[in-house]
């Protein structure tokens, strides 16, 4: 039977990757999309949604949440690296949707109707996990699984020298998704930074003539340009497929039980994610933490899901 998850997301090319394919993964329902701000402004986040599921037009349409603005501003985005839309400057336009409810509601009402069943694939700042958890206290007890694609454990962060992104654009956020009673899994940029994509992956992407095919064939070079022009490296990192792989092919990967947090504070540390890795630790677990990873198995998965989607579309 096909594993309920709800994806909450921040697209983002590499959102976008991932949902393509998740939704045509036999092995995946996705009951529901929700948007979050992080790589965009909220409302931006929400039209990527809804464009990318357009784009894509699966068999079975989600539900979709709206995002709405973090309670803080946060300190940067990500536009440099996905456009000023998020999705490679492609120009997708999209009709507004009528009754949009906001993505913390989305995910209470689906939890709700189906308690235990359900899983929370986290690939953007925590903002709507938060604010789920906060406005029904008994959430966390019904949720499956939270997995989080975030952190780093090595302490080498990627939008500061501490901190990953999804983590520092929302640190309060964090802290109260990942301190709550619910089972978690944390991806973090220690086993997402291993997988490195060239540009013989375009090659393997699915045919033009398929709705997959078209939409990343038309979003991807423009990251693969901002990897070269901002960061000198002629290879990607697709995080957030990483995360989904973690979900979908668990055995490929090394998870490790350790007892983390967030920093919400600090000058140079906000945002870093902190891990009680002494001799005689003094916090309890309360998290599994992905530490290692079969490389090429992971890559010939990516492989694998975009085909698939490629055959339905």
């Amino acid at each position: 039977m096909a594993r309920k998850v709800i994806i909450d997301c921040d697209p983002g090319i590499d959102d976008a990757v991932a949902l393509s394919m998740a939704l045509f993964d036999p092995r995946l329902d996705v009951v529901a999309i929700t948007a979050t701000a992080g790589n965009v402004s909220a409302a931006q986040s929400s039209r990527n949604v809804q464009t990318i599921i357009e784009q894509l037009d699966p068999l079975r349409y989600p539900r979709l949440g709206v995002a709405t603005a973090p309670d803080t501003s946060p300190a940067t985005d990500a536009r440099y690296m996905h456009g000023e839309d998020g999705l490679g400057n492609s120009g997708y336009q999209v009709s507004r949707l009528h009754h949009q409810h906001p993505s913390e509601k989305v995910i209470c009402d689906a939890v709700r109707a189906d308690p235990n069943c359900i899983t929370l694939i986290c690939l953007g700042p925590l903002t709507n996990i938060a604010r789920a958890f906060q406005r029904d206290p008994d959430l966390p007890s019904m949720v499956d699984r939270l997995v989080v694609m975030g952190g780093c454990v090595d302490g080498n962060g990627n939008v500061t020298p501490a901190a990953e992104f999804n983590i520092y654009q929302d640190p309060v956020s964090a802290r109260v998704a990942l301190r709550s009673p619910v089972t978690k899994t944390l991806v973090p940029l220690d086993v997402t930074r291993q997988v490195e994509l060239t540009l013989d992956f375009l090659d393997e992407l699915p045919s033009d003539e398929t709705r997959v095919g078209r939409f990343l064939r038309q979003i991807l070079p423009f990251i693969f340009r901002a990897y070269h022009q901002r960061l000198g490296q002629e290879s990607i990192h697709l995080h957030d497929c990483v995360a989904l792989a973690a979900v979908v092919e668990p055995d490929l990967f090394d998870f490790t039980e350790l007892a983390g947090d967030v920093e919400t504070q600090g000058e140079l540390t906000m945002g870093a994610t902190v891990f009680d890795r002494r001799r005689n630790p003094q916090w309890r677990p309360n998290m599994d933490v992905a530490l290692g990873i079969d490389v090429p198995r992971v890559s010939a998965y990516f492989t694998h899901a975009l085909t698939l989607a490629g055959n339905a579309t």
